[in-house]
């Protein structure tokens, strides 16, 4: 297979205030299957439960160093990555110490941009770095936001998202007046869609009337596959590269790679 051409490293954080949106499952399915194209791929789990590993088919346990000595340590992201079942897929894992991150970054100085400064040591490694991050306010989040270039905000077709929305919007919009850091783009995408349930269409139509300009127009349907892959520490191109789901997750990555003068255009 011819490689596609090098390009400096995308910095792509997928964040949802709200729980529960299968925000994971997205991030890691979207970072395997870059992999799999022969993109070159750094996946970082802020999440103290250490789910976006276990997706991966690793356990965060079992690594005795993980992001947070990144942080907090100040040691190198090349001294903490691990290899993947893919040679293009590297990984920065997590474990239960994250839990106390905020805590330990509190008093530091230039907190905010620990993780941003980290990662400036290997972007000319990688054509893309994906970060998924725990639902969450805090240092880690900030640190987060102010490491990426674009914002993958997954929601559910339902009401509640709307405040997550919100409250995420308004967080970034205070980043970037008081950090002077400005997001290139951000792309919200309906996951866990069910067309045929009425408050899930409502839902969609909610969300292209007040988020047009940044609602990615390809759904992630409802697959019990994904959750099966998910549950099994496989990112779904290695469980079902045939199923809805892979699919509508190869349908995000076309768009998404799209050159940004293309998009977000209302």
């Amino acid at each position: 297979n011819a490689y596609p051409p090098r390009q400096p490293a995308r910095r792509q954080l997928f964040l949802n205030f709200i729980g529960g949106t299968g925000k994971t499952s997205l991030s890691v399915s979207y970072a395997h299957r870059l992999a799999e194209l022969g993109h070159r791929v750094l996946l970082l789990d802020l999440d103290s439960q250490g789910h976006a590993t276990k997706c991966v088919g690793l356990e965060g346990e079992a690594f005795e160093r993980t992001l947070y000595d990144v942080l907090v340590k100040k040691m190198s992201i090349e001294e903490c990555r691990v290899p993947t079942a893919l040679p293009e897929l590297h990984l920065v894992p997590s474990n239960l110490r994250m839990a106390t991150v905020d805590l330990a970054l509190m008093p530091m100085s230039r907190r905010e941009y620990r993780l941003s400064k980290a990662l400036g040591s290997v972007g000319d490694e990688y054509d893309f770095i994906v970060l998924d991050a725990p639902p969450a306010f805090g240092l880690l989040n900030l640190n987060a936001i102010v490491a990426a270039q674009e914002l993958f905000v997954p929601v559910l077709p339902d009401f509640l998202s709307f405040h997550g929305l919100k409250l995420l919007f308004e967080t970034v919009d205070d980043i970037e007046e008081d950090l002077e850091h400005r997001l290139d783009r951000i792309f919200v995408i309906i996951n866990q869609f069910n067309p045929t349930t009425k408050m899930a269409r409502a839902a969609r139509d909610a969300l292209e009337q007040h988020y047009a300009e940044f609602l990615v127009p390809q759904v992630v349907r409802q697959c019990t596959k994904f959750a099966q892959a998910s549950g099994e520490g496989t990112p779904i191109f290695a469980f079902d590269p045939t199923s809805r789901a892979a699919h509508d997750v190869q349908a995000l990555i076309d768009y998404t790679r799209a050159p940004p003068a293309q998009e977000q255009t209302s």
